[in-house]
């Protein structure tokens, strides 16, 4: 049985509409502030990766694009793999030395977290 919807809101921002012209304008654009703004943090992490260890750079404010453009250099700064999502980049390996400073290199704020 499912959850029972209370208002509008609950649907999560479904739009329906009788009108046959009617036409959504999704006009959500996040603008990614300038690098010196960025306060990022940077955590080693070694759950739910089978006893692996990643970097994890969390924090990133802006599009998704920009986000991806970002993991892409880091992962080619390691030479390893990872992935870009929910405002994290996950690089697999213990780089977190090497991408903090070419993270302050390029004018970001980075705080060591963790060990």
């Amino acid at each position: 049985m499912g959850k029972k919807l209370n208002s509008l809101e609950d649907l999560g921002g479904f739009v329906f509409s009788t009108n046959k012209d009617f036409e959504f304008e999704n006009e959500e654009t996040t603008e990614t502030p300038e690098n010196g703004e960025q306060r990022l943090e940077a955590h080693l992490d070694k759950k739910n990766r089978g006893g692996k260890i990643a970097t994890v750079i969390k924090g990133f404010e802006g599009n998704d694009d920009d986000l991806k453009t970002l993991a892409k250099k880091l992962k080619t700064l390691c030479g390893v793999g990872g992935t870009a999502k929910d405002g994290e980049i996950i690089i697999q390996g213990n780089f977190r030395d090497k991408i903090m400073e070419y993270l302050n290199k390029e004018g970001y704020k980075v705080k060591r977290v963790g060990g």
